[in-house]
């Protein structure tokens, strides 16, 4: 039996509910929105707009600003469009988010893992596997939809709330929220449909939206997996993941008025490799996506540039949550072996960047002297990658001072191939 629920807006009149909601919304950071105010700004007379914001809502004359449209290029190409909201308007999607999010979250599908507590893209990766290895499920349907969160259609955003929400201002505040504009370097824009990637709210609103795709797809016996917009239907043969592409197709078009990417949508084979929230998911390994470790070494080599005056230490510092992090993520691919190729390259790349440091080889001959190193001192080209790979330059910047004396994040201590429970 679903539960309906009624009388939900005297939750947003609570003072505590939205400093609450602020206390999230400065853990999350972020730039601010149109009217240049930061995070900081809305902390330094928190309670003066707390107080605002509880006024205009008991009055119910809340109106939000327009969102602050910025481009994001994509690694294939294009941009994704984000829509920045107001501090004092993420303030308000939040504590709503708050009320609605427990409403919603318990009976959406269970393979259904982005943006929701509990939940995360290492469960969606685990299952995926589980389908194809265990399952036998190798035949997959990798869906792509255009623009989704741009496209996501008004009314039926509101309909799927009304399924369970009735109370009118909830719905109202919402809808406020759907039509508060863009703000683009043009000027403000109207904003008809969608509801733009960045709002606090936009998440809980696409998983509400194609919550009935999931169930859809569940009562016809399909096995899916999605994470936000990108879905996985996973089959036993060629012929069934074709069908499950054409109901797929019909429901989200037809139904849902949303539009599949018909060149990147396609039906592979998990032998090939299936291609899922960066990493490939063979039919007995998961690597790593080269665009990803591409991309990765991009950075890297951004903030290891050998003519930055910056020391070792800070450059170590600096890049250590950056490693962490990819380390992290990627760690659920069986990727040792590339982990140790990444640590062998990020060394190199800092034995370079000291060597230029130091400028002239005295400072390394120097340094060596202090390790006690007894060898034939060699005049060897500062700045040059080649050198950075030489003896010397191990023998002065050995790997366990660098991890150990500079605390370098080490790849090669991560456990790898590791899978999360579902």
């Amino acid at each position: 039996m679903v539960m309906i629920w009624y009388s939900l807006y005297d939750r947003m009149l609570r003072r505590g509910s939205l400093l609450k909601a602020f206390k999230k919304v400065k853990s999350a950071k972020g730039a601010g929105g149109i009217d240049g105010q930061s995070i900081n700004d809305f902390a330094a007379s928190l309670e003066a707009n707390i107080d605002c914001l509880l006024a205009e809502l008991k009055e119910k004359s809340y109106q939000p600003l327009a969102v602050r449209r910025v481009e994001i290029p994509k690694p294939s190409g294009g941009v994704r469009l984000l829509g920045i909201p107001a501090i004092r308007d993420r303030v308000v999607q939040q504590a709503l988010l708050d009320i609605l999010q427990p409403i919603f979250d318990p009976d959406f599908h269970p393979s259904s893992y982005g943006y929701r507590p509990g939940h995360s893209a290492h469960q969606a990766i685990t299952k995926a596997t589980m389908f194809i290895r265990q399952y036998e499920r190798k035949w997959v349907v990798d869906m792509d939809l255009s623009k989704c969160f741009d496209t996501l259609d008004h009314g039926l955003i509101l309909s799927s709330f009304r399924r369970r929400i009735k109370d009118g201002s909830i719905l109202a505040l919402l809808e406020k929220f759907l039509k508060s504009g863009v703000m683009t370097a043009e000027g403000w824009q109207k904003s008809e449909i969608g509801s733009p990637q960045g709002g606090v709210i936009s998440p809980l609103i696409a998983n509400v939206y194609l919550d009935s795709f999931d169930q859809h797809m569940m009562e016809r016996g399909h096995r899916i997996i999605r994470y936000a917009d990108d879905i996985l239907i996973l089959c036993q043969s060629k012929s069934a993941a074709g069908n499950a592409l054409k109901q797929a197709s019909s429901y989200l078009e037809n139904d849902l008025r949303l539009t599949v990417n018909q060149e990147k949508t396609h039906i592979s084979h998990s032998i090939k490799g299936i291609k899922f929230l960066g990493v490939s998911i063979h039919s007995h390994f998961t690597r790593i996506q080269a665009a990803k470790i591409k991309s990765f070494k991009a950075k890297v080599k951004a903030m290891t540039r050998r003519n930055s005056p910056v020391n070792l230490a800070k450059v170590i510092k600096d890049l250590n949550p950056v490693l962490r992090g990819f380390a992290n993520y990627f760690r659920i691919a069986n990727c040792k072996k590339e982990f140790a190729k990444l640590a062998a390259w990020l060394r190199r790349r800092l034995r370079a960047k000291q060597l230029s440091l130091w400028k002239k080889p005295q400072r390394l001959h120097r340094r060596l002297r202090q390790l006690g190193y007894t060898g034939e001192f060699k005049s060897i080209k500062m700045n040059s990658w080649h050198n950075a790979l030489s003896p010397l330059s191990h023998y002065a910047l050995s790997n366990k001072y660098l991890h150990v004396g500079m605390r370098l994040f080490d790849f090669e201590a991560v456990d790898t191939g590791t899978s999360v429970s579902v």
